[in-house]
């Protein structure tokens, strides 16, 4: 499935992401299938991909960390707390779209290593 849109790709590449989230390396996994899918620019779909699935994956972030602090009394609001939640929902961001970026090169490698 190879297909013209970018964006069609990055998606893809962030559903995978989103789906493998479980796993620690699901950013180089989605990173990876958009870039095989784009077979081109393998960075900017990668960094692209990554930036779809952040949103998600820092939502979750946002909602775990606000339970925690909110109903298990870690930190105060608006305080201590907030800064922890705000270095960890960019931390998530900083982290799948860095690893997204290097799975999106890989992925355009492997598309041309293993090209029909």
């Amino acid at each position: 499935m190879d297909t013209e849109n970018t964006y069609v790709n990055a998606l893809l590449g962030a559903a995978v992401t989103v789906v493998f989230s479980f796993a620690g390396v699901s950013p180089v996994l989605g990173g990876a299938t958009a870039g095989f899918l784009e077979r081109r620019d393998g960075a900017q779909v990668g960094a692209l991909a990554g930036l779809f699935a952040s949103l998600p994956m820092a939502g979750a972030v946002l909602l775990f960390g606000g339970f925690l602090f909110a109903f298990l009394g870690f930190g105060e609001p608006f305080a201590g707390g907030f800064v922890i939640l705000l270095f960890g929902v960019l931390f998530v961001a900083v982290y799948t779209i860095a690893l997204s970026t290097v799975g999106g090169v890989l992925g355009v490698y492997l598309a041309e290593e293993f090209r029909d």
